[in-house]
């Protein structure tokens, strides 16, 4: 029986690396390590020489001709450096509540074009999930597209690239497109929320509030002539609905952004490409929803 092969340092550490990246853990928020090890050594000296101190006092006195002098008290445990105490993350964390929804819509009205909407999305620190996302996945696409797609949350892919829809699932998507004679420059796409959640985990209904106001601004800047909400999230928060995919899918009905004639926009749900992925045999009905699309964009 052959002996198991051993395994060397930098495979273990290169293994465990490996084991946080598919965790979700790939970014350090922390400032320099503290060095406990140097902590406990200080303190058991400082504990030591008190000790020793003590002894020496409990010692007999010498006689002596002058009166007795007390002895000085011992140093006190030397405290944390400035550098051991910035090791916690220094970035103030946002609370989602209603101050934070508010100022997303204030900076999403101001806006009047794209570039502003997505300066004043980047200068927002009202959500959490800004803090571990390594960039604001804002939109791809014309500025004018007649077709808009939006989906849940930016995933690995996306938060690297920093452009929607870049991963296994925009692909899948661009070939849909292809499938309809549609290209992938020609449409808009974006997201509810522009920072991807640690661990690719669904954002929560607060998370999506917070950064709604943002989407449904850049919906009202593009105004395309169809919207499509791609899975049940997207459907949820930008329509509005109480149902799930499978009921809502291919149901055509109207968006609002204002309330004024001609503020509406043709809008309809599909299944997201990621669900697509792993449920392969429901692309059929993915198919009919896609020409459903084709011909209301002949209309």
């Amino acid at each position: 029986m052959n002996a198991e092969t051993p395994i060397s340092s930098r495979d273990a550490a290169v293994a465990l690396l490996e084991w946080y990246r598919e965790a979700g853990i790939d970014v350090l928020l922390g400032e320099p390590a503290r060095d406990r090890f140097a902590e406990t050594a200080a303190e058991g000296a400082a504990r030591r020489a008190a000790a020793s101190g003590g002894a020496a006092r409990a010692q007999p006195a010498q006689r002596s001709e002058g009166p007795a002098r007390p002895e000085p008290p011992p140093p006190p445990p030397p405290a944390p450096s400035a550098e051991g105490a910035s090791s916690f993350p220094s970035v103030r964390v946002a609370v989602p509540d209603d101050i934070a929804v508010a100022d997303a819509r204030e900076r999403a009205r101001s806006a009047a074009t794209l570039d502003e909407l997505r300066a004043a999305l980047e200068d927002f620190d009202g959500c959490n999930l800004r803090i571990t996302a390594k960039t604001t996945v804002f939109g791809d696409g014309p500025q004018s597209a007649e077709l808009m797609f939006v989906g849940e949350a930016p995933g690995r892919d996306e938060d690297i690239a920093g452009v929607p829809f870049v991963g296994r699932s925009g692909q899948l998507l661009n070939r849909m497109l292809e499938a309809i004679g549609l290209e992938r420059e020609a449409v808009r796409v974006t997201n509810t929320v522009p920072w991807r959640p640690p661990g690719n985990r669904p954002p929560t209904p607060a998370e999506t509030q917070i950064c709604l106001p943002f989407v449904q601004r850049q919906i009202e800047l593009v105004r395309p002539k169809i919207l499509v909400c791609l899975g049940s999230p997207s459907a949820k928060a930008i329509l509005g609905s109480s149902e799930g995919i499978m009921r809502i899918r291919g149901r055509w009905t109207e968006y609002a952004f204002g309330l004024e004639a001609g503020q509406t926009i043709a809008a309809t749900a599909m299944l997201h490409p990621a669900y697509l992925l792993r449920q392969p045999a429901q692309k059929k009905l993915a198919w009919r929803d896609l020409l459903g699309l084709k011909a209301r964009l002949s209309d």
